[in-house]
């Protein structure tokens, strides 16, 4: 298995926003969902529509049962994502018992495969460097955090890491930018 990076550039993340969202509605608010709630590949990948839509609006939290521990994981919905939601589920294409992001070939889930080349064909485009795959979203959400000011230890907490040296790395922090954390509440 290859390493994968996140992207820090946020620029590059908001190209590879408008490349998804011009070819593909669906492969956009994947995309949107990953990098803003930094649920795991294959939990995001077998979602259904009701685990994020009441039927009228989308939901303020996702709740995904962790296969390590068995606990039920809370991800936050922000407005972003509720946004992409309801542009995505609005017209009522897909039911509730839906996959969320529903293969055009059958009524399973996209493969891990092919959100792979979705995210993979978007980051290219975009000129973004490095390995990217679906873990990116993941890595992308967790980089964002720490910088935005998230404790570490929250962090490790939900990518079941057992030290904070093993989640700076998987988040792609180097030691320059461990100094350079913005904690801004702006009250």
């Amino acid at each position: 298995m290859e390493y994968v990076v996140p992207i820090k550039d946020v620029s590059k993340i908001n190209k590879m926003k408008n490349i998804l969202k011009a070819s593909s509605l669906r492969d956009y608010v994947m995309f949107v969902v990953g990098i803003n709630t930094g649920i795991k590949g294959q939990d995001l990948l077998e979602l259904r529509v009701e685990d994020v839509w009441d039927g009228q609006q989308a939901k303020e939290f996702l709740y995904v049962q962790d296969e390590k521990t068995g606990e039920t994981q809370a991800y936050y919905l922000n407005s972003k994502v509720q946004s992409s939601l309801a542009s995505y589920l609005g017209d009522g294409h897909l039911t509730q018992t839906d996959y969320l992001f529903i293969s055009k070939k059958n009524n399973k889930p996209i493969t891990r495969q092919q959100a792979y080349r979705v995210i993979n064909q978007a980051a290219k485009a975009a000129g973004v460097e490095g390995k990217i795959g679906i873990i990116t979203l993941r890595k992308t959400f967790g980089y964002h955090a720490y910088r935005k000011g998230v404790a570490i230890s929250i962090l490790m907490t939900l990518f079941h890491h057992n030290s904070r040296t093993e989640t700076l790395k998987y988040i792609g922090i180097t030691e320059e930018e461990k100094r350079l954390i913005k904690v801004d509440v702006n009250l």
